[in-house]
């Protein structure tokens, strides 16, 4: 199979935004988070990285790797701008383009050498153009299939071109099993306990052994090995979910507080919702607690959402699922999936009149805001909240 799946990934994408926007900062540890005291890196550029600091560290202890590290709170606002517009150059190639998150896609352009030249051309065409337009940097993986695209990609990191000849056993058998897309930890440590540590040595073994070590995962695992990945690019259309979530400068405990958290969410989540002309049919709740531990309750309601107060009462129903009010609680964020036009049903959660009544309330809201700023109108409930430090949004990542 001939070559024609791109993998691109921008590089450290929030902090190389950072870095873009004040460009003072180049060259300097530049780490994307919460608080100095409570929070957690969302991203780091790689001056950071050279002092070990990685995505998902306590803050306080990246300090401690790097103490003239400079700080910066996300701008998702921003990173989702900034994403939209290296997706428009995606685009000029291909619309058959699957997005990963903000930062990563695959592309298909496969059928598209007679008008842009082969892969690897269209690849380094991009690479250039949105150098050039943006000042952001990609790298790119390119191979006859996904899984190949991405190991490429990861491989010529950062600010590289990588392509995977094929066949690929040159650069497969060399490769340790934590660089293997889609192999997590426990998977790689059961693996280890075997004394398998690199692709080669999973290709000494049969499909059977490698079932009997990992389970059916051993399954696909055998082929994958082989450079073999049937997944076809899928192009989505639209965003798949909307979300946010505070991480809080103390940990929550009274039920007040949890619920003034969870009310100040939701709001959130159902302004984005409403400005797009959307509403979810289900809702996902995250909560982290003291200890770093993490735990999600979803649920599907009956007809679609984009009511604050109607998000709210699903969100505390989902509370109530979880050990928050007896645990210190450190995060709380919600998310809503299957994403539809708001226009197609109403929330039955309520009588209609009460619906009717909530949907009037959320446009006046929103129509306040406008004119007078998101702190210039809000609930009375949410005047006296406990303070928190924003996180990245329940719907966007930055691996790279």
């Amino acid at each position: 199979m001939k070559n024609g799946i791109l993998h691109l990934d921008l590089d450290a994408f929030y902090a190389s935004v950072e870095q873009r926007d004040q460009p003072q900062l180049r060259g300097h540890p530049v780490v994307v988070g919460g608080s100095a005291h409570r929070g957690v890196v969302c991203a780091c550029s790689y001056e950071a990285r050279h002092y070990g600091i990685h995505s998902a560290m306590p803050m306080a202890r990246a300090l401690q790797l790097c103490p003239h590290a400079v700080l910066r709170r996300p701008r998702m606002e921003r990173y989702r701008q900034l994403s939209g517009e290296v997706f428009a150059v995606f685009g000029r190639y291909t619309d058959r383009i699957e997005p990963l998150s903000l930062d990563e896609a695959f592309l298909d352009v496969s059928g598209c050498e007679r008008l842009f030249g082969e892969a690897v051309d269209i690849a380094a065409k991009i690479r250039k153009e949105v150098r050039d337009e943006l000042g952001l940097t990609v790298s790119a993986g390119v191979a006859k299939n996904k899984f190949l695209a991405k190991l490429a990609s990861a491989h010529g990191k950062p600010d590289g071109l990588f392509v995977v000849a094929d066949p690929p056993d040159d650069f497969l058998l060399s490769l340790p099993l934590e660089r293997l897309w889609g192999l997590g930890p426990a998977t790689c440590r059961r693996l280890q306990e075997y004394g398998l540590t690199s692709v080669a040595d999973l290709r000494r073994l049969g499909e059977a052994q490698l079932v009997r070590i990992v389970g059916s995962t051993g399954k696909s695992l055998y082929r994958l090995i082989r450079g073999e990945d049937s997944r076809p690019v899928l192009a989505r259309v639209g965003r798949q979910s909307i979300g946010h979530e505070d991480t809080f400068d103390r940990d929550l405990e009274h039920p007040n507080d949890l619920h003034r958290a969870l009310l100040g969410l939701a709001e959130r989540v159902a302004s984005r919702l409403r400005s797009g002309g959307l509403a979810g049919a289900s809702v996902q709740l995250k909560v982290r607690y003291g200890d770093f531990s993490t735990v999600t309750r979803s649920q599907q309601v009956p007809a679609p959402l984009d009511s604050a107060l109607a998000i709210l009462q699903v969100a505390e129903d989902l509370l109530q699922r979880t050990e928050a009010a007896r645990r210190p609680v450190r995060l709380l964020g919600i998310s809503l999936s299957h994403l539809q036009d708001a226009r197609k049903g109403q929330g039955e959660l309520f009588a209609p009149e009460r619906n009717d009544r909530l949907s009037a309330l959320d446009g006046a809201l929103d129509s306040l805001r406008k004119r007078f700023g998101e702190r210039g109108v809000r609930r009375a409930t949410l005047m006296s909240g406990p303070h928190s430090g924003p996180k990245a949004g329940g719907d966007d990542g930055d691996g790279s």
